[in-house]
Parts: C-alpha cells; structure tokens; sequence
C-alpha cells in the first residue's frame, strides 16, 4: 500500500525565464563618467583610481555625447613617444569616440551577449527613453550567465 503524503500541495516557485533577465537588471548603475572638457590626465587618473577601463563622456544636460577609454589614451601614449613630447593637456573630446553604440536597458541578457560577440566593444552605455541610465560591460554577462541557475536556460 503506497504511502500518502501529508506535506500538502507545494507552492510553485516562478521561474525567471532567460527572456526577463534584461540589461537593467545587470548592468552598472553607479558611473564614473567625464565631461568634454576634463583633460586627458585626469581622465588616466580616474581609470586607474576607480580600477575601470573607460566610461561615458556627458555634457553639461547630461546628455551622452562620447565615450572614453584606455585604448583612446593610447593614441595619445602613442604620439607623445613618437614626436618626443610629453603627454599635453588635451582634452576628452580630442580623443573620445563620438560615434557611440548603445543598449536600451530593457534588452534580454542573450541579446546583448550576441551583440558583444558581434562587435570588439568592451561595454556599451544603457538608455532608457534617449537617457544615459547605466552601463553593462562583457564581464556583467559573464557574471550573469554564471548566477542562473541550470533551469533557466530552458
């Protein structure tokens, strides 16, 4: 005679599915970012005192106008060497990149992981309704994917 059990009817647990994990769920929300103006020995500065490789590049309404990075200051490494001066006082926007690539933060996590598979980019900046709102980075992902759970990759 099989045994009866008396736990009572369990509760089901909702499941995240992969296509609810989105960017805004992942992404940095706290920025380090720059201004047109600030030079380019600040900007090195700021990379290696908050232990980050670039950010955005804001003007004065907070809108997204660029984006810096290690690999922007190296064009400037690079021709100090070259012409035997050294490093000026130029400044962000001499060196930043002005054609910027971004996410809405209400795109799935998969989808962003394709479009860094896509693209030699490091991070991109997240809008919500044409507003800079945070920034995700490959490593997010990386972390991300390694949080979910077996389950929710079906």
């Amino acid at each position: 005679m099989p045994v009866k059990s008396f736990q009572g009817e369990r509760a089901r647990k909702e499941r995240i599915t992969p296509s609810k994990l989105t960017v805004s769920d992942i992404m940095t929300h706290q920025l380090i970012v720059f201004k047109p103006e600030d030079t380019i020995h600040e900007v090195m500065a700021a990379f290696i005192k908050h232990r980050i490789s670039g950010g955005p590049v804001v003007n004065e309404q907070g809108d997204l106008v660029g984006v810096i990075s290690e690999a922007d200051c190296m064009k400037e490494i690079s021709d100090s060497r070259y012409f035997n001066m050294p490093i000026l006082d130029k400044s962000v926007s001499y060196f930043m990149t002005k054609k910027v690539d971004t996410i809405e933060s209400n795109m799935s996590v998969f989808d962003a992981a394709a479009l860094f598979s896509k693209s030699s980019r490091r991070r991109y900046p997240v809008m919500k309704d044409h507003r800079l709102v945070g920034q995700v980075s490959r490593k997010d992902i990386v972390i991300a994917a390694l949080n979910m759970k077996s389950n929710t990759w079906r």
